[in-house]
């Protein structure tokens, strides 16, 4: 099995695109739009990987080694992570806080280049990145924290394991942190209301504005990177919160099915819900943080337990 497992996380280097190219796609049927296909990041892709990379005057090896360094970051995530409670051995282990502790080093990577290109708009895109993942790292740690109440362990696999368990669906703190997780997922994919990943003003990016002064390989680097977050954070929320029971095929069968649901829930919210001002994102992940804290408190006082 965790064979079988480590050859669907190494699948997922090349499926991760798919996922964001998904949402966009449904985005634009729920409008009454075309819209892209689901396979155009596959095509910005490859489009940006036969061009030559930008040299900003005045940068430092800083500017240079963020993009492999985040895709490094992401990559590892991937082999973190399970599919159907199983990874394979990649030797990186499988702890929570490890995964924690690589995006937030990929967060870090990223503003630290885009202050070393000095440019205003990235800059400031920068400063927003970090003022919000203050608090969403603190949402991150708690629903994941949820998570591992019932498994007794950070372990992922002990995680996936215990969440398949039937008792834990009448928990309220399960639902507490699959709704605190929800909210880390718009905050990590960069969606509204969130962030707009379709928007092109500069005055108004989160995520996209420190890739303002990256193109060719460097930003397809960092494209890439950006797919890789969704799966990472679909294939974690589906693993952790949704339900999954059997053998292993079929929990493949049911984590195939959790994902296409949550790019489906994406979809649905963007196109409900319009972008937040950017000061009330906090308060929005701070409701988030107060959820899942109520959440532990409830399991700590044996409520639905």
């Amino acid at each position: 099995m965790n064979t079988l497992a480590a050859l669907v996380q190494i699948a997922g280097v090349a499926l991760a695109p798919l996922l964001p190219g998904s949402i966009q796609a449904l985005k634009a049927r729920l409008q009454g739009r075309r819209g892209p296909s689901a396979v155009q990041p596959y095509r910005t892709l490859r489009r940006l990987w036969h061009k030559s990379a930008v040299d900003p005057e005045g940068t430092s090896v800083i500017y240079w080694i963020a993009p492999p360094l985040v895709a490094a970051c992401m990559l590892a995530t991937l082999a973190i992570v399970p599919v159907g409670g199983h990874a394979g051995p990649f030797g990186l282990g499988h702890d929570a806080l490890v995964l924690v502790g690589l995006l937030a080093l990929a967060r870090f990577a990223l503003a630290a280049a885009a202050w070393d290109t000095g440019n205003g708009f990235s800059l400031m895109a920068a400063a927003r990145e970090l003022m919000i993942s203050v608090f969403g790292e603190a949402l991150l740690v708690l629903a994941l924290l949820l998570a591992a109440l019932p498994a007794h362990s950070t372990d992922l696999r002990a995680m996936s394991v215990a969440a398949a368990s039937g008792h834990i669906w009448s928990a309220p703190a399960h639902w507490c942190g699959a709704l605190a997780f929800m909210l880390v997922i718009l905050l990590e994919t960069g969606r509204q209301p969130i962030d707009n990943p379709d928007t092109h003003l500069e005055l108004t990016m989160i995520h996209e504005g420190p890739l303002l002064e990256y193109g060719g390989r460097d930003l397809a680097f960092l494209q890439w990177a950006a797919g890789a977050r969704h799966w990472v954070m679909l294939i974690l929320g589906a693993e952790l919160f949704l339900p999954h029971w059997g053998g292993f095929a079929a929990s493949l069968g049911l984590l195939l099915a959790g994902v296409t649901f949550l790019c489906g829930s994406l979809a649905l919210i963007e196109t409900t819900q319009a972008k937040l001002r950017i000061l009330r994102v906090p308060a929005l992940l701070g409701v988030g943080c107060a959820i899942a804290l109520a959440g532990a408190g409830m399991w700590v006082g044996g409520v639905g337990t």
